[in-house]
């Protein structure tokens, strides 16, 4: 993995404070405020070591908790990337599609790629823009998919149908990995084209990595 984007959990467990201060793959969200810990931005090199890419992240405003304002952050950080640095890739972490349609055109020819997160949803509107950026409003979950949005469908149902406190735990079953893959024109940074994709893996008999989801009252 060469960088990891945060979205509005990114300080739900306290372990990752650490990590976010040392490290140069972790990217926080941009529209924290400036006191927020963690990076706002970081550039990577490629594989072949021949080009750089810069990769941040924002939260959106639509029903989410309160931020900064997206559109300032990403037009902030897109003038400090070096002109050298021609492959921008923007995680805009949002709730409502219509914000994150919105920013993909606020970026169309500024960004390689704007994908949208946080809904764990897929949606089937992958394509490149006009002015050479490629979009998708969610790239999925990746996780189990025998659940809703990767808890267990048993506690989910009995919270809804009883409004009753109940733990979420994480699902098991039906792993699936999704994401997208873009062909990018490295001489000038636009892409070519995207692609979206969804692998199945193995269902697992051990142990799952988080009985809570460490929202109060729950339990």
């Amino acid at each position: 993995v060469d960088v990891v984007t945060l979205g509005d959990h990114v300080y739900r467990k306290l372990d990752i404070v650490t990590e976010l201060r040392n490290s140069d793959r972790l990217v926080r969200p941009a529209n924290l405020p400036d006191t927020a810990i963690g990076r706002r931005l970081t550039i990577v090199e490629t594989k072949s070591g021949l080009h750089k890419a810069a990769v941040l992240c924002v939260l959106g405003q639509l029903y989410m908790r309160t931020c900064n304002s997206p559109w300032e952050a990403v037009d902030q950080l897109m003038a400090e990337i070096p002109g050298d640095v021609n492959i921008r890739i923007v995680d805009f972490h949002a709730e409502a599609s219509s914000e994150k349609i919105a920013m993909g055109w606020h970026l169309n020819g500024r960004a390689t790629i704007v994908f949208g997160t946080h809904t764990h949803v897929p949606t089937a509107d992958a394509r490149v823009l006009d002015g050479g950026t490629a979009y998708i409003s969610d790239v999925g979950m990746t996780g189990p998919y025998d659940g809703v949005l990767g808890r267990r469908k048993d506690r989910v149902l009995h919270a809804m149908t009883t409004s009753m406190p109940t733990p979420f735990e994480v699902a098991r079953d039906d792993p699936r990995m999704c994401g997208v893959l873009v062909e990018v024109d490295d001489s000038t940074g636009k892409a070519k084209s995207i692609e979206r994709i969804e692998i199945a893996g193995r269902n697992t008999e051990g142990p799952i990595y988080d009985h809570d989801d460490g929202r109060p009252n729950r339990h």
